[in-house]
């Protein structure tokens, strides 16, 4: 029961990021752009949220993540990912969105 909050979470904004990213790819017409925009505003979070100890370079701030935080951003980073390749798929099979 531990761990449920964090599964829960992981769910959570793997679902939220294939909608967003789903009606970003196809509004914008960039298939891979959620997956760069995620990466963008995740990357920086971490770092900002471990910046108390000054000394760490990028790759120790990036080790020291939790299990959960670490779960719940690829969960994430993998619904931006599988957004843009359903967008593609889509686009291969002849639909035109928008």
């Amino acid at each position: 029961m531990d761990g449920l909050p964090e599964l829960m979470l992981a769910v959570l904004f793997f679902v939220m990021m294939f909608g967003i990213g789903f009606v970003l790819a196809m509004l914008m017409r960039m298939t891979w752009a959620p997956a760069g925009l995620y990466l963008l505003v995740i990357l920086p979070v971490v770092v900002y949220s471990y910046w108390n100890r000054s000394t760490m370079t990028l790759g120790e701030h990036l080790l020291a993540v939790r299990f959960g935080d670490g779960m719940i951003g690829l969960a994430g980073l993998a619904g931006a990912v599988l957004s843009g390749w359903t967008i593609r798929k889509l686009r291969l099979a002849g639909y035109r969105l928008f």
